[in-house]
């Protein structure tokens, strides 16, 4: 720095930044009129500096806000000399604008002061419907990303403060729930206005000289704290292998591959060997691989530690070409959330290597997406949610449950929403018994959500994964339950793949019953204090027969701890392999 930063302004400025970044997500949040966004929280603000570079993120999506810088480049690099006051730009693209997946459709407005660009105002919001083979977007059996919904390169949604009065008549024409759709731009919009006045009001108060240099001090600042962190880490070479279930009703297991080399200040994430994209909507572009890895490692760094692009610059990413992690067109796209999951527990597993008092066992794997599409009085209605959520054990208490992945910290959509606006009634929303991964701290409790269709000719489709892989347990913690989906109707039950990939219409009556995967467990289930285990039964999360198969604890014919049998039984558990 060519200046002396003053410590205290640098805070100051660190703080104004994140406000002008929560207030833009709060006005999304409270303006938004899809429940994806407003209630479920799949959207994402962030305050950029003239280069694109991340200064604040809002309070919502992590896994979205690693990638606004590659976004920012490509919009900056395409309309070189063609940036205006009053512009404002939408996009959505993977391929034409470095987007993710076509329903997470970016607005953004440069911030002008003295015809100077000094900030962008950054949104993205995942829209509940932009077309494509199937409603809601997220196909998971689209072969190519023109089967998946409308495409926007970076275009201007206004031209010096002059509303397009086309685009959103395209828009509108391409999408199955264009008020939803609009309503949804409409308040990205507004939060982006709300970042324009946020950031002109400190260059006003401080001067655009004096808040560009306390941003570059910023980055720099991030950078440090980041480099330090990293350096606490021991330097190693540490490996993890993962997978998703796989596509439809034969699945075949997609690898994750990861090589994490810690070298004193710096982190390499290396993902050779992991599988080449498929011919299904879970691939991502290598924006999205960066973003997920970014978020992993910035939550072992100490809370002090900005959120903006500074602490990335010791991270490196490197992904195969055309490998599910960095696709090449015209892969799809649009289910590439569970593969972002992916890509952060798998830094976790190859973290736990290093330092496993500082990241828990394998959760449920992300959210799980149920679709449903119909008509009522009319018209078109789509509901989709980002069901969550389960963590694993740590070092230092039991799993977690009703929390996101850390990847996403959204929310599960409030019963009564559902229930007010869709032709679907919830029929059992709580913590599946016995799911959680045993050990001497316990997995979370899968969650059971049921839906009954109150219609006919209902399509549907879900997302879901860890059937067939299900939560890992760390030093000697139990793997959680397995996920499974469960349609029951006039012709009987049936049991779902995780990613079914052929269509479904419902009828009325039918239900849908999703239990999510049960947290890994930490450390040895036979060292878990009985008393615990006992705590657990009583509080209906664990079974008499589980508290014996699994905890070596029994009880005697008066409900209490029989201690001589508890202590035999474990003696002869311990000797066996496990």
């Amino acid at each position: 720095m060519s200046f002396n930063v003053d410590p205290i302004l640098l805070e100051v400025f660190k703080n104004g930044f994140e406000a002008v970044a929560d207030e833009m997500a709060l006005i999304l949040m409270r303006t938004a009129h899809s429940p994806i966004v407003r209630d479920a929280m799949d959207f994402s603000t962030a305050l950029c500096d003239a280069q694109g570079e991340n200064l604040a993120q809002g309070l919502t999506t992590p896994m979205h806000l690693g990638s606004f810088r590659d976004a920012m480049r490509h919009l900056m690099e395409e309309y070189a000399g063609d940036i205006h006051d009053g512009d404002v730009f939408i996009g959505n693209d993977p391929y034409l604008a470095s987007g993710q997946h076509l329903p997470d459709i970016y607005v953004v407005k440069p911030i002008f002061h003295d015809a100077q660009i000094e900030g962008w105002a950054a949104t993205i919001a995942h829209h509940v419907d932009v077309g494509g083979l199937v409603p809601g977007s997220n196909s998971l059996s689209a072969v190519e990303i023109h089967q998946e919904g409308l495409r926007l390169p970076f275009l201007k949604l206004r031209r010096a403060g002059v509303p397009d009065p086309v685009l959103p008549r395209v828009i509108a024409a391409n999408v199955r729930t264009p008020d939803l759709v609009l309503g949804d731009i409409e308040a990205q919009l507004a939060a982006a206005m709300a970042g324009s006045r946020g950031l002109t009001a400190m260059i006003e108060r401080y001067g655009a000289k004096t808040v560009r240099a306390y941003g570059v001090a910023l980055h720099d600042y991030a950078e440090r704290l980041a480099r330090a962190a990293f350096r606490e880490l021991p330097d190693g070479v540490y490996t993890f292998e993962d997978h998703i279930d796989g596509l439809g009703d034969d699945p075949k297991p997609i690898l994750f591959r990861l090589t994490l080399t810690i070298a004193d200040d710096e982190v390499t994430a290396d993902w050779a060997g992991t599988s080449p994209q498929v011919a299904g909507g879970i691939n991502a572009p290598i924006s999205f691989c960066k973003s997920n890895v970014y978020a992993a490692l910035r939550s072992i760094m100490g809370a002090d530690v900005p959120n903006c692009h500074g602490y990335t610059r010791p991270i490196h990413v490197i992904a195969p070409e055309s490998s599910v992690l960095n696709c090449s067109y015209p892969a799809p796209c649009g289910a590439r959330g569970i593969t972002g999951y992916r890509i952060v527990d798998c830094v976790f597993g190859a973290l736990a290597a290093a330092v496993p008092d500082r990241v828990s066992a394998d959760g449920a794997g992300g959210s799980t997406l149920p679709s449903f599409s119909g008509r009522t009085d009319g018209a078109t209605f789509v509901f989709s949610e980002c069901v969550m959520g389960v963590w694993g054990a740590t070092s230092g208490h039991d799993g977690q449950e009703g929390v996101p992945h850390m990847a996403s910290n959204q929310a599960n959509v409030p019963i009564e929403t559902i229930e007010a606006d869709y032709p679907i009634r919830i029929e059992r929303y709580g913590l599946a018994k016995d799911t959680g991964g045993p050990g001497f701290n316990r997995g979370g409790l899968g969650i059971v959500r049921e839906y009954r269709v109150l219609a006919d000719d209902v399509y549907f489709g879900v997302r879901s994964d860890k059937i067939a892989y299900p939560p890992h347990g760390l030093n000697g913690g139990s793997p959680g339950a397995p996920a499974s989906n469960l349609l029951s109707g006039s012709g009987g039950d049936q049991v779902l793949p995780a990613m079914p990939t052929r269509a479904m219409t419902l009828g009325t009556g039918d239900l849908y019953r999703h239990v999510m995967a049960g947290g890994g467990g930490f450390g040895s289930p036979l060292d878990r204090e009985p008393k615990r285990v006992i705590e657990d039964m009583l509080d209906d999360r664990v079974s008499e027969a589980h508290a014996r198969e699994a905890y070596g604890v029994v009880l005697g014919m008066d409900g209490t701890l029989d201690i001589p049998a508890t202590t035999a039984l474990r003696a002869r558990m311990k000797d066996l392999p496990r």
